[in-house]
């Protein structure tokens, strides 16, 4: 069975590079204002630097304030800079950034010229220049920091995707033979067993076969693992014992699709089918602050197994990590015989 299983949509061609950040998002515009109050906050300490609170106060005042028209200016360029190639992309939004603030700064010294305050040097255009040039430079490396966080977060995704779809197309040909000849040998003695066999395997298949990776519930899950043990105990027969202690979980919890399943199948393959007697598996949840856990035992096999790729495990573990992030975990532990994977969830993904 199959083990385990963006960024904005850019046109065709060299436009296909492109990775524009969310302007638009808190978490930029929060990233302008810190860094502009920063500017703010070295040129007070800077050595011989002689500025009163009333001046850090403008200063700060007028600092934000651009922050906030850069952000507001650079949202509405996104959708227009996103049929552009990446890099004239860049510079056109470094140029408009760079005009805006000159702009602004104009602007500013001529009211204070007109008001006669005193808040700015006596040549506006030093000030205007002087301004630009602070402007080009922040600028240039936020637009950096932007385009690099938003490319480590596209290539996060595209990983994800990649690797729930090659998990997709593997499908371990040991179950499908097991399956096949399981319900070869029912079709005689129990035609209704191996009718149940052939839906259980039709339900497995299609979920591997048909499903993207989106959001499922926990009950689905579960339902999936039942049809897959259903299957795994006609072939076990009294080799593997299933054990339940799910502590009466909310089904409608939403979790990717087909993450526990391959973790019961590991369990079952690596686990029990290598034990003379066979073996009990374990499958326990329950409820915490941050969510839910949920527990997969199953005992060692008998002797030293080959040693296991961890392809799968290490799948899993990166769909929790992109899914949820850190309030997503998986553990594995091995205490006293067992074969222990602790999967941590919050009650549901972040939006």
């Amino acid at each position: 069975m199959a083990a385990m299983q963006s960024n904005q949509a850019a046109p065709k061609g060299d436009r296909s590079e492109i990775i524009l950040p969310d302007f638009c998002s808190m978490a930029s515009v929060f990233t302008l204002v810190v860094v502009a109050e920063l500017v703010v906050v070295i040129d007070a300490l800077a050595p011989g630097a002689r500025i009163e609170w009333r001046g850090f106060a403008t200063a700060t005042l007028f600092v934000v304030w651009l922050a906030l028209l850069s952000s507001l200016l650079l949202c509405r360029l996104v959708p227009r800079l996103a049929r552009l190639p990446r890099a004239p992309a860049y510079l056109l939004a470094l140029v408009a950034l760079v005009l805006l603030v000159a702009a602004a700064s104009a602007v500013i010294a001529w009211l204070d010229h007109a008001l006669g305050t005193g808040l700015t040097p006596d040549s506006g255009l030093r000030f205007v220049a002087g301004n630009a040039i602070l402007a080009t430079l922040l600028g240039a490396a936020l637009l950096r920091y932007f385009y690099v966080l938003a490319e480590w977060r596209a290539r996060l995704a595209a990983v994800a995707r990649a690797q729930f779809e090659a998990l997709q197309a593997r499908i371990r040909p040991h179950f499908l033979y097991n399956s096949m000849n399981t319900v070869a040998a029912l079709v005689r003695v129990d035609p209704a067993a191996a009718e149940r066999t052939v839906e259980d395997l039709s339900d497995l298949f299609r979920a591997a076969l048909g499903a993207e990776d989106k959001p499922s519930t926990l009950g689905a899950e579960l339902g999936l693992i039942d049809r897959y043990l259903a299957i795994e105990q006609l072939r076990l027969g009294d080799r593997l014992k299933v054990e339940r202690d799910l502590g009466g979980l909310p089904s409608d919890i939403e979790l990717p699709a087909l993450l526990l399943q391959p973790l019961v199948e590991n369990a079952v393959y690596h686990g029990i089918q290598r034990r003379r007697e066979g073996g009990t598996l374990r499958i326990a949840g329950r409820q915490t602050r941050q969510g839910i856990e949920i527990e997969i035992d199953n005992p060692l096999p008998d002797a030293a197994s080959p040693p296991r790729s961890g392809h799968g495990m290490d799948s899993v573990r990166r769909r929790i990590s992109y899914h949820f992030g850190e309030r997503g975990r998986l553990d594995v532990r091995v205490e006293d015989g067992i074969h222990r994977v602790i999967v941590e969830l919050p009650g549901a993904p972040p939006a």
